[in-house]
């Protein structure tokens, strides 16, 4: 327990604790709005497009996690657009980009001179390689996140739930699901360092899964989220770092494992009742 305890003394452990409570925050909000509109593989599209970012920056020589943001919001908003006025459904939208980023992905860093870049920590997370800068990224975010859904909360929910009656009530419909997809963009790719393209899809649907099975209202699941993600994630850590395993992994355990225990006691409750 005191080896355990030990850790929150070390400074990486710090920032991943850290990276750990703003991420689940920040999944807590656009999770909420993913889970809502039915559409929660548009964050597996997203992360999973956002891998030919990846590839094409290192064959270019940029920053990867640039190339990354750049592909993910292009293909949120090519999601949109597709599913809005190139008229095919959303579903097939996704698994399109989706499919087209990973293939592009994989073609350029087969390109790219020399020694191939190592790939681990973008599929699996590197949580513990965490630094200040990506802390401070991650404030940004999630203090822009924030402040969008206090001001405009509202249209948020009406255009999750029913766009058709928001557009006959005056909201601009269009514009709000850009900005969302915008921020759902950002919020992914940030949580790709955290917990990898394979993992992250997790972090944005079992949260406001767990949630839900308290309320089905969407104020509650947000704030059910945030709780439940904040936990998992500090349970995940402490797990990782006693098992020696990956962290990133070791949260979305917890995280299941959670779901499946509260929902488990509530079958049992309502067996007796």
């Amino acid at each position: 327990m005191e080896n355990l305890l030990s850790l929150f003394e070390y400074q990486f452990f710090q920032n991943a604790l850290l990276a750990a409570i703003l991420t689940s925050l920040l999944a807590a909000m656009t999770g909420t709005y993913i889970v809502s509109r039915k559409i929660v593989f548009i964050s597996g599209g997203i992360t999973h497009a956002s891998f030919g970012g990846i590839g094409m920056a290192y064959y270019f020589g940029v920053n990867p996690f640039l190339g990354a943001v750049v592909f993910a919001i292009s293909t949120a908003l090519g999601i949109e657009w597709i599913a809005t006025k190139g008229k095919v459904r959303e579903d097939s939208a996704i698994a399109i980009l989706w499919s087209l980023g990973m293939a592009l992905g994989i073609i350029f860093v087969f390109l790219t001179p020399g020694y191939t870049p190592n790939l681990m920590s973008f599929l699996f997370g590197s949580i513990l390689s965490v630094g200040t800068a990506d802390l401070w990224i991650l404030s940004a975010v999630l203090i822009m996140t924030t402040g969008f859904f206090i001001l405009f909360f509202r249209p948020i929910v009406y255009t999750a739930f029913d766009p058709e009656f928001s557009k006959t009530r005056g909201v601009p419909v269009a514009l709000v699901r850009n900005i969302m997809a915008i921020l759902i963009a950002l919020a992914i790719v940030l949580s790709i360092r955290t917990m990898g393209i394979i993992l992250v899809l997790s972090l944005f649907t079992i949260p406001q899964n767990t949630a839900f099975l308290f309320s089905g209202n969407f104020k509650p699941i947000i704030f059910g989220s945030a709780i439940f993600g904040v936990t998992g994630s500090l349970i995940g850590l402490l797990v990782a770092s006693w098992l020696n395993i990956p962290g990133g992994a070791a949260i979305i355990f917890v995280l299941t494992l959670q779901f499946l225990l509260i929902k488990g006691i509530k079958l049992l409750v309502s067996q007796k009742k």
